[in-house]
């Protein structure tokens, strides 16, 4: 199969067959990263750009260490010390962009379907890196690659997605791409966090962690988004820990190998407890060395788009 997108701003607009070849895809830049030299020369002159709006620390650091590993060259622009801070429009930073004729850029943003307008404006390919509360399409294709990598496959799993749903991008990536590849997964959490009729996205809703939590494969716990959260959401931060934060009472109901993922940044102690952080179960530091493979194989597969080359040793 040829990969002939252009951007990757959301797993709702993929196929379950484009998702699987980005995950094959992602298995041999796996194997580049266990190398002493982890550099190919496979996108050797081209440019990537990391343009974030928002902070992050493992989206944009990974998406760096991909391109290098790639042989990309990588400019990261901060938000905080361009001309965002002077007034300059997303539409001027694109035309800037496009001037500079960058062959990939991420961008991160607090508006849903910024990805979407950058793309309209530049040449470019755009990779959504997160938009507001709407997608974070590669932390879904890394959680979904950690996933077949630890349980052989996506089919017939039992996910459940822990946490504050309604303010959580990670959580709709998640929701269209596990469904798409088969899996049955379930939304738990308080009604407050939860959006009205998610049902309607195929998954099963459920505000008792009991229910929810009940013979799952997978945990995904999602961090808590106090930044974009109106007050009054829940009692307090105390309360929520005791009814849906994931401790070791609430991982016996699950399934006896379950995985517990978590998209991090983790606030450790309150939507997870550190013994199951840090215990068998969990494969958070996976995920990020997952997330590199993942984002290597997504540049490999925009810039080679309607090739079907090998990857250069």
């Amino acid at each position: 199969m040829i990969f002939k997108r252009k951007d990757v701003l959301g797993l709702e607009e993929l196929s379950a067959q484009e998702i699987n070849l980005i995950l094959d895809t992602a298995e041999p830049m796996k194997d580049i990263m266990t190398r002493d030299i982890k550099k190919v020369p496979t996108l050797r002159g081209r440019s990537v750009i990391t343009l974030f709006y928002e902070p992050s620390t493992r989206t944009r650091t990974s998406f760096e260490l991909a391109a290098k590993y790639l042989g990309a060259d990588t400019s990261s622009i901060s938000v905080a010390t361009s001309s965002v801070k002077k007034g300059e429009s997303l539409r001027d930073t694109a035309r800037t962009l496009e001037a500079m004729a960058a062959d990939v850029i991420i961008i991160r943003h607090s508006a849903a379907g910024a990805p979407h307008q950058l793309s309209r404006w530049v040449s470019a390919c755009v990779i959504n890196g997160g938009d507001g509360a709407h997608e974070h399409p590669t932390q879904a294709l890394l959680d979904m690659f950690t996933i077949r990598e630890k349980k052989g496959g996506l089919q017939g799993l039992k996910v459940a997605i822990l946490g504050d749903i309604s303010h959580s991008r990670v959580a709709l990536s998640n929701i269209w791409g596990l469904t798409k590849m088969g899996a049955e997964v379930r939304v738990v959490g308080p009604a407050t966090l939860m959006p009205p009729e998610i049902e309607r996205l195929g998954v099963k809703v459920y505000y008792n962690w009991e229910e929810g939590l009940e013979g799952a494969d997978v945990i995904n716990v999602l961090r808590i988004q106090l930044e974009r959260q109106k007050k009054g959401l829940f009692p307090s931060i105390r309360e929520y820990t005791r009814l849906y934060g994931l401790d070791q009472q609430k991982l016996q109901v699950a399934a006896p190998d379950v995985l517990v993922l978590h998209p991090g940044p983790v606030n450790r102690g309150i939507e997870i407890s550190p013994d199951v952080q840090d215990g068998p179960h969990a494969v958070i530091n996976e995920q990020v060395t997952n997330g590199v493979a993942v984002r290597m194989a997504l540049l490999y597969l925009l810039m080679g788009r309607g090739e079907e080359n090998e990857i250069s040793a």
